[in-house]
């Protein structure tokens, strides 16, 4: 394994993170993933990131009951709020960055995780609806009270992310960190999110690197998804990745199989291993349904895509990328969810 600084941070996370979106607590059975998170343990991964509201708060908990036991020093644990969490119906006050939120949000993703502190709490979305500056008073708060060690924000545009990062240094705290979407054929961030988080000092953590499954290669033009795969799972996977499933996306990421061969790498390596390529980028974050996808995605550490590589993976997608900024505004709440 390899490892990053965080942002301009002191703490270094290993470079591919274990994520349980979309899995622990939902697509896979308990046992299960506690067996995904001890394999990412032997592949030498420390950082593990979740959110309280996967599955719920399930994923929170399964995730805290598998790194029991484990030196607690030794590990890098983030998780996120915004998102309503809790038994229906929610209240008003459950979703959002206001103060109430944070605060509670915190105390309950710590019972979760069976932990005193996590390394970074992020805001899982920008809040409109709450001023900036309440917003940043609550995650000092947290700081200053031990439940936190550093702030990030995920899916938040370069101008609120330069909002926050002057807000933060009012206050005294560490804004240190971004979490987007990010992959080959999905660089919305390259425009506008990156060049800001460079000059503020600010690290990305890269979700979804082999968008969704799709640059594994599994998923072939003309035919149905595989029995089992994301692209069927009707809990959520495959509303995710139906951006992805068109015949001209799947014909052209096949066209990927030959660079990667030539690198001795999988297709899910190389999306891995490209997303890496990024200097911004602190992390990829990886998730997994068994534990040898967690052993296969560590190999993308550590790996140098040639600059010819590099070219004929743009040649290869082409237009198929997307890559227009103004598509991360989309993913603003336009209003309280609850």
């Amino acid at each position: 394994m390899e490892f990053r600084h965080l942002g301009n941070s002191g703490m270094q996370i290993s470079e591919i993170t274990y994520g349980n979106w979309l899995t622990h607590g939902s697509q896979v059975e308990n046992d299960v993933a506690t067996q995904c998170v001890r394999a990412a343990l032997d592949a030498g991964i420390t950082t593990f990131d979740t959110a309280d509201v996967y599955a719920n708060g399930r994923a929170e908990e399964v995730l805290g009951a598998a790194l029991k036991g484990e030196r607690r020093e030794s590990l890098e644990v983030f998780t996120k709020v915004y998102w309503p969490v809790g038994p229906d119906p929610k209240g008003k006050n459950d979703t959002g960055l206001s103060r109430k939120h944070i605060l509670e949000g915190i105390n309950g993703s710590l019972r979760r995780l069976q932990m005193d502190y996590v390394d970074l709490y992020q805001a899982h979305r920008y809040d409109s609806f709450t001023p900036l500056e309440e917003t940043m008073q609550a995650f000092a708060d947290v700081v200053r009270a031990g439940k936190a060690l550093y702030i990030g924000v995920s899916e938040w545009r370069a101008e609120q992310i330069r909002a926050a990062h002057g807000l933060a240094q009012q206050l005294g705290i560490s804004l240190v960190s971004s979490q987007p979407q990010y992959s080959m054929l999905w660089r919305v961030i390259e425009g506008e999110v990156v060049p800001a988080c460079e000059e503020l000092g600010l690290g990305q953590i890269v979700w979804s690197p082999i968008a969704q499954g799709v640059l594994t290669g599994k998923y072939q033009p003309g035919q149905a998804p595989p029995a089992g795969s994301r692209a069927t799972d009707e809990k959520g996977g495959a509303n995710m990745i139906k951006r992805w499933m068109d015949d001209d996306v799947l014909t052209r990421v096949q066209g990927l199989a030959p660079i990667a061969g030539d690198l001795g790498l999988t297709m899910a390596q190389l999306a891995v291993a490209w997303v890496l390529q990024n200097r911004n980028v602190s992390a990829a974050l990886v998730g997994a349904s068994r534990p040898e996808q967690v052993a296969e995605n560590v190999k993308a550490a550590g790996v140098t895509i040639p600059d010819d590589a590099m070219r004929r993976i743009d040649e290869v997608l082409g237009d198929v990328v997307t890559s227009d900024p103004s598509i991360v505004a989309k993913s603003v709440p336009a209003q309280r969810v609850i």
